[in-house]
């Protein structure tokens, strides 16, 4: 009789603990209405102390002239197509998202995107073009036109390249693909070795970037929405401000000394590896016995001419855009 009292008593006991767990646990569980729960996505914003830097400014600077002299009339500056850019040019400096068989327009999986291998995921419901939109308030889509040399960009070398070369300056220029198009926003991201711009046939509502140095003044961004970072990465903790004009000096400072710089005069880029011999042959029976190629990922630029010395590279750059204009210099 004892042990069948003690047995319920631990019968009920039981009970008891299987209802207060339930219990919990539905107090832990989201409210549930019917159907399937779903997470709400977070309204995308841009960080508060994103700047545009220097830099960036003076490249933007040189493509709305360039287009001025064509009567076309300027971009405007875009923050979100600007910080898509920084984002971007960041994620290829460290991340290298680039490797065979994606191109300068991937993204790895390190930022709040999702990873993209370009060309090869590309797809009718999957478009790297949609970037803007997962990450910034911009709904639109965006367009974008990279530059990469093995050294830190020069942007002068950046805005040559883009001139000189058709699938770039229709960009530029609204020409080829985008004849008829007009440009709403433009975004420009500059970080070592990459440089790239990215352009959008919507107005961005949130208006230009701040300048590095700049406080808001009359733009605000809601504390409700969530602030995301770029690169989740220790090489992007904050850095010291430094004047514009003593930053390379600063860089030099503390940057070890490497093997001296090569000036390279380039008279074709974007050539495909395969096509590259075609090409060296062309040169040097037209008197430029130092014709060779620089290849990365499956392209090529067809260089005449390498000097260690800049002087020398800048006067025989002058010499050969008399033959061909669309020479530009390029360091590495």
């Amino acid at each position: 009789m004892l042990l069948r009292k003690y047995v319920i008593c631990m019968y009920v006991d039981m009970k008891i603990i299987r209802t207060l767990t339930f219990l919990v646990f539905c107090f832990l569980l989201p409210s549930y209405n019917g159907t399937a729960h779903q997470f709400q996505k977070p309204v995308n914003t841009i960080p508060v102390n994103y700047r545009i830097s220097d830099v960036e400014l003076r490249l933007y600077g040189m493509i709305n002239d360039y287009r001025r002299r064509y009567d076309l009339p300027p971009i405007p500056l875009s923050v979100s197509l600007s910080y898509v850019a920084s984002a971007h040019v960041k994620d290829l400096f460290f991340h290298h998202p680039d490797q065979e068989p994606c191109n300068f327009h991937s993204w790895s999986d390190k930022g709040p995107w999702k990873a993209f291998c370009y060309p090869r995921d590309e797809n009718k419901k999957n478009s790297v073009w949609d970037k803007p939109k997962e990450f910034t308030p911009y709904k639109d889509k965006g367009y974008e036109i990279v530059y990469w040399e093995n050294s830190q960009v020069d942007i002068d070398s950046v805005f040559t390249l883009w001139k000189s070369v058709g699938y770039f300056n229709s960009f530029l220029m609204n020409t080829g693909k985008w004849q008829g198009t007009k440009w709403e926003a433009i975004g420009i991201g500059v970080y070592e070795n990459y440089a790239c711009a990215w352009f959008g046939q919507t107005a961005d509502p949130y208006g230009p970037p701040l300048a590095e140095g700049q406080n808001p003044v009359s733009r605000e961004i809601a504390d409700t929405v969530k602030t995301t970072e770029v690169i989740q990465n220790d090489a992007q903790q904050a850095q010291p401000v430094v004047p514009a004009d003593s930053s390379q000096a600063l860089l030099k400072a503390n940057t070890p000394q490497g093997p001296p710089l090569k000036y390279y005069i380039i008279v074709r880029s974007n050539i495909p590896v395969k096509d590259v011999q075609k090409f060296v042959i062309f040169y040097t029976e037209k008197g430029f016995p130092a014709t060779k190629s620089l290849e990365h990922e499956g392209k090529a630029r067809i260089s005449i001419f390498e000097t260690l010395d800049k002087a020398e590279a800048m006067a025989k750059l002058k010499e050969v855009k008399h033959t061909y204009k669309d020479a530009w210099l390029m360091k590495n």
